[in-house]
């Protein structure tokens, strides 16, 4: 589907034959930490049901690093609904995209691919898909994503008290944004 300027880092479309790698990521505690909760391990019906059914309007792919699978990304339109429920507004005309990844190969983790896959995204969702905005909502805890997100230009616009449900708890998110500057 996509590939990033230094040719490393790859998205395809996600495959049912992919199932088996979701389940096998999110069956592993390191990243569950992070994505999803340690509670939460996903079996293959899950995974059907999460990653499979009703995602018409989900984009859904796969991460790859030197032709490895390692990773999931989701991009999709924020819908005026969805932003009323997080306080954000969307001007008439505007295109808005959520975001969402994570690096399952925890071998792959603090290598620079998710700033690299972030860069292409936001490339991508900008200038191949005419997309104005860009928002993501990490936990607020989560400092090794947000410093990433940072990096490559996310902004943050607000602290969503008890957003995600998270192992056991609502917890804390920010929404963070990356806007396309206009010129």
């Amino acid at each position: 589907m996509a590939v990033s300027g230094n040719l490393s880092v790859v998205i395809r479309k996600l495959r049912p034959e992919d199932a088996g790698l979701l389940e096998k990521w999110l069956s592993d505690q390191e990243v569950l930490q992070y994505y999803e909760g340690r509670d939460r391990p996903h079996d293959a019906e899950l995974v059907q049901r999460h990653f499979y059914e009703n995602k018409d309007e989900v984009h859904a792919c796969i991460i790859q690093y030197n032709a490895v699978d390692i990773g999931y990304i989701q991009y999709y339109e924020i819908k005026s609904e969805e932003a009323e429920e997080v306080g954000l507004a969307i001007h008439p005309g505007e295109l808005v995209y959520g975001m969402d990844q994570f690096i399952g190969e925890a071998s792959y983790w603090n290598r620079g691919i998710g700033t690299k896959l972030l860069e292409f995204m936001i490339r991508y969702l900008t200038r191949e898909c005419g997309v104005d905005r860009i928002i993501m909502d990490p936990q607020e805890w989560n400092q090794r994503a947000i410093h990433v997100y940072e990096k490559v230009g996310f902004r943050k616009v607000k602290l969503l008290s008890n957003h995600e449900w998270h192992e056991g708890t609502y917890r804390d998110c920010w929404l963070m944004e990356f806007a396309v500057q206009k010129e």
